[in-house]
């Protein structure tokens, strides 16, 4: 999957809430859900998404991080 925005590519990630992420050069991040939905949160820093990729529990990782910590965009 391609984000035609930012031109990232999407990474299948192993967890039960998130089907998949993206990080762009513009410090933007995408996460598709598990549901369907994809977000698009802003000004993340990159160590911010390795530390995502890198987490034992995605899920957690994601509502402990960065949800609600940075201003987002529903995209689908």
């Amino acid at each position: 999957m391609t984000d035609s925005h930012s031109q990232c590519l999407y990474t299948a990630v192993d967890s039960s809430l998130l089907a998949a992420a993206a990080y762009s050069t513009e410090e933007t991040l995408a996460l598709q859900f598990r549901s369907g939905a994809v977000y698009r949160y802003f000004a993340v820093p990159s160590a911010v998404f390795q530390n995502l990729i890198a987490a034992t529990s995605k899920g957690t990782y994601c509502n402990r991080h960065i949800r609600n910590n940075f201003h987002y965009q529903r995209v689908v």
